[in-house]
């Protein structure tokens, strides 16, 4: 019985008759051969149709067949030395398991929002299979990087009573006879997690209802955001860069056909590996971008054209240290010395991606804490749990908080995050 295998694995196959099941993405023919652009969810190659070796029906077939016809191919893998790929199947039979007419999704140029629309079905090209392959990589890489270092994973609730860092800009739900939120962060969460385990990172969706149009963001997305014991803010540097260090190591060791697929130059990945990252103070990147023409003044965040300035200054992520307290939530330990920062850090990606990172070390005294949530006219009852974190055997402890989809777009040189998560969620897209 003829073997089967997944595109994939053509490799270990060459000169053997195998059996691939794949959908049709493109075709080309003349009189006598006819070749067939191939896809099966692993990778993409070409089958070779000749016309003198194949039963006449069989040859038929392959010139009638229309994009996405579903098949089983039999035939033996050779080498291709010209193609992204390196292998293909010199086809000794074919059978049409499912037919496709009229498939919207053709070779010629879409506008976004077509695609978009059809976002069930864009998923199937070359491009987005190959996003979807390394979103995969840096999940699995994020893992074992994180059961590596001794963290153990902790899933927070989605649905809470109240905004971790005070925002109004809350998807709000009706729970039973009460309002509820979907949670636009795990970190206080996580933080009862690292008093009772030491070392956790949380990895689940999160919900902003930001009314932003760039490209920086959507309304539902992935985070990732470690919390650690006993750890001051500089440790907590060290673990970020070295996790971002083994993502893009990962992608590059695991995915080097995707990132050809989608012509992401690997001497560039690789310059992002290199340790330590540069560390500028929030004064430092305000003298800089005033001298660089920038009008802004000390205590303004910084939006896209900033960042982008900044990192461009650099060959490497950078980050960016001890912002005002006036731009960063209440929960952040004051810097020692100080009576307008806090011990804080953002993590800029180069070639203009902005933060991908934002972390701190935290507030550990409980007086203060207290007072920091009423200063910002938050609702004390809402955060006694988090207060009683402060109250039984209070610690040092830092973290952060990681964007997947900001990671990925980087990784991937995207134009937009609307590629880097399968379904998007916008202001303006709910649906499919």
């Amino acid at each position: 019985m003829t073997e089967q295998i997944r595109i994939i694995e053509a490799k270990d196959h060459v000169g053997e008759v195998v059996r691939i099941g794949a959908w049709l993405t493109d075709k080309r023919s003349s009189g006598k051969i006819a070749f067939l652009q191939l896809r099966d969810g692993s990778a993409f190659f070409q089958g070779v149709v000749l016309k003198n070796e194949v039963a006449e029906a069989v040859f038929q077939t392959a010139k009638d067949m229309k994009q996405e016809t579903s098949m089983w191919l039999t035939g033996e893998i050779h080498e291709d030395s010209r193609s992204h790929f390196g292998y293909e199947m010199e086809v000794q039979d074919i059978e049409v398991i499912g037919s496709s007419e009229d498939y919207p999704i053709t070779p010629k140029e879409h506008g976004i929002e077509f695609l978009l629309d059809h976002r069930h079905l864009w998923l199937r090209s070359k491009r987005q299979f190959a996003i979807q392959q390394i979103r995969n990589e840096m999940i699995r890489a994020t893992y074992e990087f994180f059961n590596n270092e001794g963290f153990i994973k902790m899933d927070p609730p989605i649905l809470t009573g109240s905004a971790p860092e005070g925002t109004t800009e809350l998807f709000e739900t009706e729970y039973f006879d009460k309002p509820a939120f979907l949670s636009q962060s795990g970190q206080l969460y996580a933080e009862a997690g690292a008093m009772a385990y030491g070392k956790v990172f949380t990895f689940g969706p999160v919900f902003r209802a930001e009314k932003s149009k760039t490209r920086r963001h959507l309304t539902e997305f992935w985070m990732i955001e470690p919390e650690m014991a006993f750890m001051h803010q500089a440790q907590s540097l060290e673990i970020q860069e070295r996790y971002i260090a083994f993502l893009v190591q990962s992608v590059i060791d695991n995915c080097a056909y995707q990132l050809k697929l989608i012509d992401r130059d690997i001497e560039t990945l690789k310059q992002y590996t290199k340790l330590p990252f540069p560390r500028i103070r929030y004064d430092e990147a305000i003298e800089m971008l005033q001298k660089a023409g920038f009008d802004v003044k000390w205590g303004d965040d910084f939006g896209s054209p900033e960042e982008t300035y900044l990192s461009d200054q650099f060959e490497q992520p950078v980050f960016v240290l001890n912002y005002p307290k006036a731009i960063k939530p209440f929960y952040m330990l004051p810097e020692e010395g100080r009576d307008d920062t806090y011990v804080c850090a953002d993590l800029l990606a180069p070639e203009g991606y902005g933060e991908i990172i934002g972390g701190s070390e935290r507030e550990v005294d409980y007086d203060k804490l207290k007072a920091a949530i009423e200063a910002k006219g938050l609702d004390l009852a809402e955060y006694e749990w988090y207060l009683d974190l402060r109250k039984y055997g209070s610690v040092p402890h830092a973290g952060f908080g990681l964007g997947f989809e900001r990671a990925i777009t980087w990784i991937c040189h995207l134009d937009h995050l609307r590629e880097a998560i399968p379904f998007p969620r916008m202001i303006n897209r709910l649906k499919p």
